[in-house]
């Protein structure tokens, strides 16, 4: 199984945010400073990099000891893909589309859990927002027991940027949330969809739920108030493939 990769050292870091390599995530030492240091960061924020602080014995661990210069980056094993150019070569295909939207989830297990169901359920593509998303990984590959390398996964700046593009392919979408009347196993899934799952702790972002076309739950009949993600994720999408069949 491809892993993922780390690179170390600020001119290393920045020549592959130059080749638009997929950087999860970077690594900073606090304090850092100097020119190189400025182009990294400039580089970090226009290209909405995720970032994260850490002690120096972090950059070590990550780095194995190396001469990290105060940076480590993260790149993931999978290329992603341009949502517009991905909606363009679905537009084209005989079936119904279904994409799966997942707003700022972030534990690794339950993403790798998710790409594999959805994988399974034939689902044509998985949208993640750019900050705030659980990685692509080796733990993220490894649950997902290699769905990550068969089905498409996008990033978008923000999920509001992929729903706009959405509704100008006349693709509908639904979110997955407890604020509505409408049982998972009411909705009408014969149509142009994208499901929307939220993330474990906050849900759906309250102005992507004021966006979206529909809305649906489902019934939970014990005191738990709940359900792990990716099994909500599985109901829905089971739900998607029984009424379409």
């Amino acid at each position: 199984m491809e892993k993922s990769q780390n690179i170390f050292g600020i001119r290393a870091i920045i020549e592959a945010i130059e080749s638009d390599a997929s950087i999860n995530k970077i690594y900073l030492q606090k304090g850092l400073r100097g020119n190189l240091y400025y182009e990294l960061d400039k580089l970090i924020k226009s290209n909405k990099i995720a970032t994260s602080t850490v002690p120096v014995e972090k950059l070590d661990r990550l780095s194995k000891n190396n001469n990290h210069q105060g940076a480590v980056a993260q790149i993931s094993p999978i290329k992603f893909y341009d949502l517009e150019v991905l909606l363009e070569t679905i537009n084209k295909k005989e079936k119904t589309p279904l994409l799966l939207i997942l707003d700022q989830l972030s534990d690794v297990r339950n993403f790798g859990a998710i790409i594999r169901t959805a994988e399974c359920t034939g689902v044509d593509a998985i949208i993640i927002q750019k900050n705030g998303s659980a990685p692509v990984n080796a733990e993220t590959i490894k649950t997902s027991a290699g769905a990550a390398f068969k089905i498409p996964i996008c990033k978008v700046d923000h999920i509001k940027d992929a729903l706009f593009l959405l509704q100008a392919y006349d693709i509908k979408t639904v979110a997955a949330t407890e604020k509505t009347d409408t049982s998972v196993y009411d909705f009408n899934y014969n149509q142009p969809l994208a499901i929307i799952m939220g993330s474990e702790a906050k849900g759906i972002n309250p102005s992507v739920l004021k966006m979206v076309d529909y809305k649906a739950k489902l019934p939970l009949l014990g005191e738990i108030e709940s359900l792990n993600v990716s099994v909500a994720c599985g109901v829905f999408l089971y739900e998607a493939i029984r009424q379409r069949k």
